[in-house]
């Protein structure tokens, strides 16, 4: 049954143009094409660079942090309380009020009280910003190495500077040893973050991002073994341009440096903008859907390859309608909103609500005694302390 689903799966229909078979693409002393066995080597490379990123985040990155001035906020702590922590585990990290009335009354504590112990074990469960700067450091010296290698292997490719050379000659196309490691390099790169997803700071495009890293792994897959190397070069290009300056702007945001974070951010904005929603649909987009036409008909790979490209699109449309908002925000207020993307900590408003209900209380205290006191003299009467006692008992006024 492995071997019918395995000769299925690899039928020349499926990856070929009409008219070539893999008898087609046999490999000689000189000429070299995509293997699929070859994605296998992924994983370990992806491994790898989980190890070498916890050495720099440990070794590199958090030393640089406190040199920087990063600093994390100190977060009240939730006093320990089993019931409340197995609830939190197991059930719900935020119940609704009328779960935190039964649990006020199993605990024997006020509702305002559970609340802010789910509101403090939530805070605690939050990434650091140690942390978040940490892992800005590594994606952003990934994307710039990445960006430069791409930029190192392609500039001197026909097909960068015109697009209709994607086509020429496909798929009889030869892979070069270049190529092959860019195309290693990134495809690990990209089984690295899947590997450490549930490690990593978990924002409010979650299922986006999750969505995004599995579209980009079965296109770069996908384009190997169907030998798409040239286009999926250009793509992934694209993609590291803008991220080079993403990552700094998170890192200037984490160390408060707010003027010159807002000015990358704006510089990030044009070139993310420019690069997903006119270089790509250009570059990529049309240069598949249409110039391959020119070359070959229809078949199954040309309809996945495009189903996944606008799959990436349209993740490009919603993150750039968010990149819009900030900037437009940006230009109203003057001064950049947070990361709508990042899930802001819970603050302790019953807290400043009770301190606030303390100060009016004692303000309305210290406010009664004297009224009383001016009432008090207004009537002729003094309280004992402004009076002093002679000793023929009659007193005298101080």
């Amino acid at each position: 049954m492995a071997r019918a689903l395995n000769e299925w799966l690899w039928q020349h229909d499926f990856w070929l143009p009409p008219g070539i078979t893999w008898e087609d693409m046999q490999e000689s002393e000189d000429v070299h094409y995509p293997q699929p066995r070859d994605l296998l080597l992924s994983i370990p490379f992806a491994l790898i660079l989980v190890v070498i990123r916890c050495a720099f985040e440990r070794a590199i990155a958090l030393p640089l942090s406190g040199k920087l001035g990063v600093k994390d906020k100190q977060r009240p702590k939730a006093q320990p309380n089993p019931m409340l922590e197995t609830f939190y585990s197991t059930r719900c990290k935020n119940p609704e009020e009328g779960e935190m009335i039964v649990l006020a009354k199993q605990c024997d504590l006020p509702v305002r009280k559970v609340e802010r112990w789910f509101r403090r074990r939530r805070n605690a469960d939050r990434p650091s910003l140690s942390k978040k700067f940490c892992e800005a450091c590594w994606r952003f010296t990934f994307y710039f190495i990445s960006f430069f290698t791409g930029l190192a292997v392609l500039y001197d490719k026909p097909w960068l500077w015109d697009h209709r050379e994607c086509w020429t000659g496909y798929p009889q196309q030869p892979l070069q040893s270049s190529l092959f490691w860019y195309y290693m390099l990134e495809l690990s790169f990209y089984w690295s973050l899947v590997f450490t997803l549930p490690f990593d700071v978990k924002r409010k495009d979650f299922k986006e991002q999750i969505v995004h890293h599995a579209a980009t792994i079965f296109l770069i897959s996908f384009s190997y073994c169907a030998n798409y190397i040239r286009i999926g070069t250009l793509v992934m290009v694209i993609h590291d341009a803008s991220d080079c300056f993403l990552e700094p702007t998170k890192i200037l945001n984490y160390m408060k440096w707010k003027k010159t974070c807002d000015s990358l951010f704006m510089i990030f904005s044009a070139v993310f903008l420019i690069s997903r929603l006119v270089i790509f649909p250009y570059t990529v987009l049309y240069n598949t859907y249409y110039y391959s036409m020119e070359i070959f008909q229809p078949f199954f790979g040309y309809y996945f390859m495009n189903a996944l490209l606008i799959i990436l699109q349209l993740l490009h449309v919603f993150w750039s309608c968010l990149i819009i908002h900030m900037v437009y925000k940006f230009i109203l207020q003057g001064t950049m909103e947070k990361d709508m993307r990042s899930d802001t900590e819970e603050s302790d408003k019953d807290e400043e609500r009770e301190k606030t209900r303390e100060k009016e209380k004692n303000g309305i205290t210290y406010f009664s005694s004297v009224t009383s006191n001016n009432y008090i003299q207004r009537n002729g009467s003094e309280p004992l302390n402004n009076r002093t006692h002679l000793t023929n008992g009659h007193a005298k006024e101080r």
